[in-house]
C-alpha cells in the first residue's frame, strides 16, 4: 500500500526530479517507509512506500522489469501474487524478491495491459513502457484504490491523491460547479469528475493509455470489467449448495487477505459483516487486534439511540478472543477534525465519514493493516427499502424516475434551480436524471420481472454508493499510513455473489410486488420499513461465526447520532459556520434557501443531517481548497 505520483511532459521537455519528490511528498502521509523517483527523458514517476511484503529493500519503487523494458509504480496489494508467481516461473521468469510489484510488472511484460484481468486484488498503478513510450494507467475492478490525473498546459499529472498533482507550478484549479450541483443532489459524485475543475478520476475497471511523445492530449480509456449482476439461467434446487460455496468462498477471501509481512487487525462492529470477518481470522491470528468506534448518547434521541454498538462488539471480541481497542466519538468530535478530514478526503462523498477517520488512526496506532466489511450490503442486498421502492416498474424509464427520486439525498429536483440561483446561469445545462441514467450504459435492455429492477439496484449501488465509500475509506485510513483490505471484494466472491438469485437475497420480494399501488394506510410502513430483511443467504452463512441475535438483526450503517447533535450540543458551531458572518458556500448556493432549510433541522421540524454534513464540509473544502 502506498502512493504513487508522475508527469509527463508531452512537450517533451525534460522531467524534473524536484518536481516528482514533490508531488511525493505531498502524500507522503501513504508511503511513511521509503520513497523513489525514476526520471526518463520527459518521464517522471514517483513513489511512497508502505511496506507491506517484503520489507527489504528489494521492494524499492519504481521497480524495473527484469528485461529493463518496463518500469512501475504501484498501490495496493495483489492477494493472488503467488499463483501468479508459479505460472511466471513455469515461462522461465525469474524473481528477486519476494513482492507482488515484482510480479505484477512481469506480468505486464508476459501480458501487457490485459494482466490486469488476472489479478484479484486492490490497486491503482502506471507503467512506462520504455520501447514504445507509452504510459499505461490501471485501476482495480472494484475502485478500492484511487487514481487521479489532469492535463495542465503541455503537462499530464497523474496520482494516488489529488495534493501531488496541485503542487505542479502549472497546476490551475477552480471549484467545478457542474460537480458542485451533482454533489448537492446525490451526495456524490457519479461521473469521474471531482471538485476540482481540471481533475479527473480514473473509473474503476477500467485502464487507460497515453502516447507519451503525443501532443494531442488524448487519454484513451478500456473498461476491462464490469458489474453483471443477473439471475441464474438454470438455478440449483438445493439452497444449501449456495450456502457451502458461500461458506467457502467467504473463507477463502478472508484468508487471501491475511497475507502480509507486519501485523494484520481487524474493524469489528456490532454487526454480522466485520464480525464474521473477525471470527475467520481470529482462528489464523492469535489475539488478533480488533477495533470499534462508538458514540457517547447522553444527548442522543430517538432511533439514535440505538446507535452504539460497542456492547455487541465487546461480546464477540470476548467470543473470538480478541485484544480489543475501542474509542467514543461525543459531539464536537466532529468540530475537532473537520479540517484535517477535509484536507485528507478531498473530494467529498457519501455520508457522515468523519467515524471512519478516528477508527482509522485508533487502528493505527497498533498495525499497518486493517480488515474491513466493506461491499458485504451491496454484494448481497442489504438495503431492502432502498430497493423495495422502485421494484415494480412498467419499463426501465419508469425504474429511473422512480430510483432517482429516491436517489435524491440532499436537494431534491423541484429545489435545485432555487438553490443554486447565484451560479445558474453556469450550471443549468446539467441534467442530474441523465447523469443517474447514464449509470446504466450497458443495462437498459428489456425488463420483466421484479428480480429485473432488483439487479439494477445492486448494479447501480455497487457503481455508485460503494465506490464512493471505498474511496473514502482509503483517504481517511492512508491519512494515518494504514492500509485498509476488504475481503468481501474478493473477485471470486464477487462473482458468485452477482449469480445468487434474487430470492436468496431479500425475503420480501413476493410481498412487495403483491401490494396495491392504491391500498390507503400502511403502504409506507409495508414498502420501507428498515426489516432484518436483506442479506438471507449471507446471513445463514454467518450463523456459523457470530451470535444468532447479530446474524439476525435488524440492519444499521456505521453512523453517529449526528441528527441530535447538530441542533443540541454542536448547534453552535452549525449556526457560526453556516447561519452568521459571510460563508464561502453563499457565493454559490442561495443563502435565503439554504438557510431556512438548515433552521428546520435546527427547530426540529425536518431531519436534514445529511444536508448540514455536506455544507460544513463543503465550506471547510473552500477554505483549504480555494
Amino acid at each position: 500500500m502506498c502512493g504513487i505520483a508522475g508527469i509527463v511532459n508531452l512537450d517533451k521537455e525534460p522531467a524534473s526530479s524536484v518536481l516528482v519528490k514533490r508531488m511525493t511528498d505531498a502524500v507522503a502521509h501513504r508511503g511513511p517507509d521509503g520513497e523513489g523517483q525514476y526520471i526518463e527523458n520527459n518521464i517522471g514517476l514517483g513513489h511512497r512506500r508502505l511496506s507491506i511484503l517484503d520489507l527489504s529493500e528489494a521492494g524499492r519503487q519504481p521497480m524495473m522489469s527484469s528485461q529493463n523494458r518496463y518500469v512501475i509504480t504501484y498501490n495496493g496489494e495483489i492477494y493472488n501474487f503467488a499463483e501468479l508467481r508459479v505460472e511466471l516461473q513455469s515461462k522461465g521468469y525469474m524473481f528477486r524478491s519476494n513482492t507482488d510489484t515484482e510480479v505484477l510488472l512481469e506480468a505486464f511484460q508476459e501480458w501487457g495491459i490485459e494482466c490486469v484481468k488476472k489479478l484479484n486484488g486492490m490497486f491503482a498503478f502506471a507503467v512506462y513502457d520504455r520501447l514504445e513510450k507509452k504510459l499505461f494507467l490501471a485501476r482495480d475492478r472494484y475502485g478500492i484504490k484511487p487514481l487521479y490525473y489532469c492535463f495542465m498546459g503541455s503537462h499530464f499529472l497523474f496520482g494516488s491523491e489529488i495534493k501531488s498533482l496541485r503542487t505542479h507550478p502549472q497546476f490551475r484549479s477552480d471549484i467545478n460547479k457542474k460537480a458542485l450541483l451533482e454533489y448537492f443532489t446525490f451526495q456524490n459524485l457519479f461521473t469521474d469528475q471531482t471538485l476540482h475543475s481540471s481533475v479527473y478520476l480514473l473509473s474503476p475497471g477500467k485502464y487507460a493509455v497515453l502516447n507519451t511523445e503525443d501532443p494531442k492530449k488524448k487519454l484513451n480509456q478500456t473498461q476491462y470489467w464490469d458489474y453483471e449482476f443477473l439471475e441464474p439461467a438454470k438455478k440449483v434446487k438445493d439452497e444449501r449448495e449456495y450456502v457451502e460455496e458461500l461458506d467457502r468462498l467467504f473463507q477463502q477471501a478472508v484468508n487471501r487477505q491475511l497475507v502480509s509481512d507486519v501485523e494484520v487487525g481487524a474493524y469489528l462492529s456490532g454487526g454480522m459483516d466485520s464480525g464474521s470477518i473477525t471470527a475467520i481470522a481470529s482462528k489464523q491470528i492469535p489475539n488478533l487486534k480488533s477495533f470499534t468506534c462508538g458514540f457517547d448518547l447522553h444527548s442522543a434521541t430517538g432511533l439514535e439511540m440505538q446507535f452504539d454498538e460497542r456492547e455487541q462488539a465487546e461480546y464477540m471480541s470476548y467470543l473470538f478472543k480478541t485484544e480489543h481497542y475501542e474509542m467514543v466519538l461525543k459531539a464536537g468530535d466532529m468540530e475537532r477534525c473537520m479540517r484535517k478530514l477535509v484536507w485528507h478526503l478531498e473530494d467529498p462523498r457519501v455520508g457522515q465519514s468523519y467515524p471512519n477517520f478516528y477508527v482509522a488512526q485508533l487502528a493505527s496506532k497498533f498495525v499497518k493493516v486493517v480488515l474491513a466489511g466493506t461491499g458485504g450490503d451491496e454484494l448481497f442486498a442489504g438495503y431492502p427499502w432502498r430497493y423495495y421502492r422502485a421494484v415494480i416498474n412498467n419499463d426501465f424509464e419508469h425504474y429511473i424516475d422512480k430510483y432517482y427520486k429516491y436517489w435524491q439525498r440532499l436537494i431534491p429536483n423541484k429545489e435545485i434551480k432555487k438553490v443554486f440561483a447565484p451560479v445558474w446561469d453556469e450550471v443549468k445545462d446539467v441534467w442530474t436524471r441523465d447523469i443517474f441514467r447514464d449509470v446504466f450504459k450497458r443495462h437498459d435492455e428489456k425488463l420483466t420481472r421484479a428480480e429485473d429492477y432488483i439487479n439494477h439496484s445492486l448494479y447501480f449501488e455497487a457503481k455508485t454508493f460503494l465506490s464512493g465509500l471505498l474511496l473514502v475509506e482509503d483517504k481517511l485510513s492512508m491519512a494515518h499510513s494504514l492500509e485498509n483490505r476488504v475481503p468481501f471484494l474478493d473477485n471470486d466472491l464477487v462473482d458468485f455473489a452477482m449469480k445468487v438469485p434474487v430470492n436468496l437475497k431479500l425475503g420480501n420480494l413476493n410481498k412487495v410486488s403483491r401490494i396495491n399501488e392504491n391500498e390507503p394506510g400502511l403502504k409506507t410502513q409495508k414498502y420501507f420499513a428498515k426489516t432484518n430483511d436483506g442479506k438471507l443467504l449471507l446471513r445463514k452463512v454467518m450463523g456459523k461465526y457470530v451470535p444468532q441475535d447479530i446474524h439476525e438483526g435488524v440492519k444499521q450503517g456505521f453512523s453517529a447520532p449526528d441528527s441530535s447533535w447538530f441542533k443540541g450540543d454542536s448547534i453552535g458551531w452549525v449556526n457560526n459556520t453556516l447561519m452568521k458572518g459571510q460563508p464561502q458556500i453563499y457565493k454559490f448556493l442561495d443563502e435565503v434557501a439554504l438557510k431556512k432549510m438548515v433552521a428546520e433541522h435546527l427547530n426540529g421540524e425536518r431531519n436534514r443531517r445529511l444536508l448540514i454534513w455536506s455544507l460544513l464540509n463543503i465550506e471547510d473544502w473552500l477554505r483549504v481548497y480555494t
